[in-house]
């Protein structure tokens, strides 16, 4: 199979946009290393007061489990209530498909503040029935992250089941299979990478979600993206600056790492 490869003007193009889309993320690192208490450029003299601070500052920590925590039980919420739908639909072909699959993604298009302020009253009106579970916890939090996330969860394993051959479930269906089996040992292996694209694309949204986690949440739920907005918010803190070159970097070596194991597989 011949091998295309893109011609220079292809990649000076490319590297033009790669740098319009990155230079701004790059504008933060001098920021984070300004010696100042205000969110300003240095002049001059640098410092890493504002890393110290991350890590002397108890606070930036707990919100960062918490946000794991949540983003993780969210994840994991989301993609077994999407792989669940999606295999039924997928299995059974109901009659009214497109009208299911319409009103799951139905999170996709509505305002997010409309879905904030419905979550609010359900969690709120949850909370009259038990503390464990409602406004301001982080169970709460990770229920309402799922409902925003499930949708997208949804359309990635929609996409994988639609490009699995439907021969090899009637096949192994025609051998005696139950649907447990068609759907565990038949269907599920086929479609692993699309299960874990959705789980990983689940526990992304949830970590970084802050609409709706500011109407869920007041005082005991600080997630780490409600901590950012609140130093913001209240005196423009600098330590988020050093915060987001962490994530910066962190991000870059999980895709590196991505890229490196994706070849290797791919290597003949």
């Amino acid at each position: 199979m011949p091998t295309y490869r893109p011609g220079p003007v292809s990649l000076v193009l490319a590297l033009l946009v790669a740098l319009f889309l990155l230079l701004p993320l790059l504008a933060v690192v001098p920021v984070s290393l300004t010696p100042s208490r205000m969110l300003t450029m240095p002049s001059g003299e640098l410092s890493l007061r504002h890393y110290r601070s991350l890590i002397e500052d108890p606070r930036w920590l707990d919100s960062i489990l918490l946000s794991i925590r949540i983003g993780v039980v969210s994840s994991a919420l989301s993609t077994v209530l999407a792989l669940t739908f999606s295999l039924g639909v997928w299995m059974f072909q109901p009659r009214f498909t497109a009208a299911l699959v319409g009103f799951v993604l139905l999170p996709m298009v509505v305002p997010p503040v409309v879905s904030a302020v419905t979550l609010y009253f359900l969690l709120t009106s949850v909370s009259g029935i038990s503390t464990f579970f409602g406004y301001d916890t982080w169970l709460g939090v990770a229920m309402a992250h799922s409902v925003m996330t499930v949708p997208f969860a949804t359309v990635l394993i929609l996409v994988s089941l639609s490009q699995l051959d439907r021969r090899i479930d009637l096949a192994a269906r025609g051998l005696g299979a139950s649907v447990w089996e068609r759907a565990t040992r038949i269907i599920m292996p086929n479609i692993k990478f699309g299960i874990v694209t959705a789980a990983l694309l689940s526990f992304v949204l949830s970590w970084e979600e802050i609409g709706v986690t500011l109407f869920i949440t007041s005082v005991n739920a600080i997630t780490l993206p409600r901590l950012m907005w609140m130093g913001l918010r209240d005196n423009i803190d600098p330590a988020i600056a050093a915060l987001s070159v962490i994530l910066i970097i962190v991000t870059v070596l999980v895709l590196a790492v991505r890229s490196v194991i994706t070849r290797r597989q791919t290597a003949p």
